[in-house]
């Protein structure tokens, strides 16, 4: 897939080429701070349910553009929609919780809600790093290019947040060659190996075994590779691709449908799969009795989570999930903490870059609409007029049309010069606003009479799949 930066901000599949105005960009979402696993598993979407989420949230008209991005410690979705129009952010979470069959009262004080500004800062604060549970690491960023490039490909983007994402993509690798957030990087795959390490100590000459055979799953083997792991065995759905990572690491590849009896020969298990479940209580019951009672450590890094949860009653199972990093996690964070105030100058200076753009985007918007509103006002008077001049000659009704379109253009160049180029991006911001607000620009642009809300418009045909 082609890197996503490459896509021209003024255009995308379903979009306008340019911002209309009274726009802004909108996003919900939860996370590991404010959300446990058992709920984050339940809003999480895979590949495939990100982008029909994406295109049925345009088919429906809640956003005009729309980007859904959820990994192990994130479900958000992000997009563009009417300023004018009732709470966006109420109709997305209606559609979050309708999608993913939860109730409502469920996702009440678990989920954030950004809009504007505070929207786009979020977003860079998620590219840089600093809203990661592990503070600087790098898998995010590749995650957002990931969900970005894919929307962007089934045409759910448009301007702004073509704009917005490439300014994410950029602030990331900023904050990572500029700042030391990123450096020595902590993974959610590392964390789970240096917690097995914190129980048994020195890995060298224990049996792991690996479940899944994705990102996550090869930098785990990596690890624990690299701290002498004894026996190493990997299981996957694909046994190709189990074969190729355990080869790459000295390790052995086992066929999915062996995954059982295989599980009482390692000390450490380590799950990283994305369909939910696969080690129950009973095969983890029989494992360990296999062994003679003696204890296994498994890390579940999967969301939905890999093992059920009433396993974690078992004696002699130490088992944790992607919630238990808690220590590992602080500990890496007091290690780049100090560096945070230059990420944000850098997040700062990217924010301020985008509302300057998106103040020329709006401006030149706003122009646009002024000279149709009042060249649609010209054609009415001259029509009215024109009706009673019946002794006119064709001559001089074409002089009359010519003489007042250029009186329009005259009165619209000096004011269209000033919003353009007005100094200071507040002035040029409150001037846009000021200007529609006086002229009753969103009036033709707004929800239709007798509709309450953005989900009960018919969606637009440039927004349709």
């Amino acid at each position: 897939m082609a890197t996503p930066a490459n896509a021209r901000t003024g255009s995308a599949g379903g979009s306008q080429g340019r911002a209309r105005g009274r726009v802004h960009m909108v996003l919900i979402g939860c996370n590991h701070r404010t959300a446990p696993v058992e709920l984050r598993e339940r809003v999480a979407f895979t590949q495939e349910q990100a982008l029909h989420a994406a295109a049925e949230l345009r088919r429906r008209g809640i956003l005009e553009e729309a980007v859904v991005l959820s990994t192990c410690n994130r479900s958000e979705l992000y997009g563009v929609a009417d300023a004018a129009a009732a709470p966006i952010t109420e109709h997305l979470e209606d559609f979050l919780t309708a999608y993913h069959g939860i109730a409502r009262a469920e996702i009440d004080g678990r989920i954030y809600r950004w809009t504007g500004t505070d929207a786009l800062r979020h977003l860079f604060r998620v590219a840089a790093g600093l809203d990661s549970m592990l503070l600087g690491e790098a898998e995010i960023l590749g995650q957002l290019r990931s969900a970005y490039g894919q929307a962007l490909e089934h045409g759910s983007t448009g301007p702004l947040l073509n704009r917005a994402f490439q300014g994410a993509l950029e602030v990331g690798k900023r904050v990572r060659s500029e700042t030391e957030v990123g450096a020595r990087p902590m993974s959610v795959a590392l964390a789970g190996v240096k917690l097995a390490e914190r129980v048994f100590g020195k890995l060298k000459g224990r049996a792991a075994l690996v479940v899944g055979a994705g990102a996550v799953a090869e930098q785990v083997v990596e690890h624990l590779r690299n701290r002498g792991i004894g026996e190493l065995r990997v299981v996957n759905r694909s046994f190709e691709r189990a074969a190729e990572l355990a080869s790459s690491m000295g390790g052995e590849a086992v066929a999915w449908e062996a995954l059982e009896s295989v599980l009482a020969a390692p000390d450490i298990i380590v799950t990283s799969v994305g369909s939910g479940p696969v080690l129950t209580r009973e095969m983890l019951e029989r494992a360990i009795a296999a062994r003679g009672g003696r204890p296994i450590f498994v890390v579940d890094l999967g969301i939905p989570r890999n093992v059920a949860p009433d396993a974690a009653g078992l004696y002699n199972l130490y088992l944790y999930n992607i919630d238990d990093l808690g220590e590992i996690v602080e500990q890496n964070k007091r290690a780049r903490e100090a560096e945070i105030p230059r990420a944000e100058a850098i997040i700062a200076e990217h924010v301020e870059k985008f509302e300057g753009w998106r103040a020329g985007m709006e401006a030149a918007s706003i122009v646009d609409d002024l000279r149709g509103r009042f060249h649609e006002q010209r054609e009415t008077f001259l029509r009215a007029r024109l009706a009673e001049m019946q002794d006119a000659s064709p001559a001089e009704r074409d002089r009359l049309a010519a003489i007042t379109q250029e009186l329009i253009d005259c009165l619209l160049d000096e004011p269209s010069e000033r919003l353009r180029s007005g100094r200071g991006l507040r002035s040029r911001l409150t001037a846009v606003e000021a200007v529609r607000d006086l002229f009753g620009l969103d009036s033709s642009t707004g929800a239709e009479p007798g509709s309450d809300s953005p989900a009960a418009r018919q969606p637009k045909p440039e927004d349709r799949e």
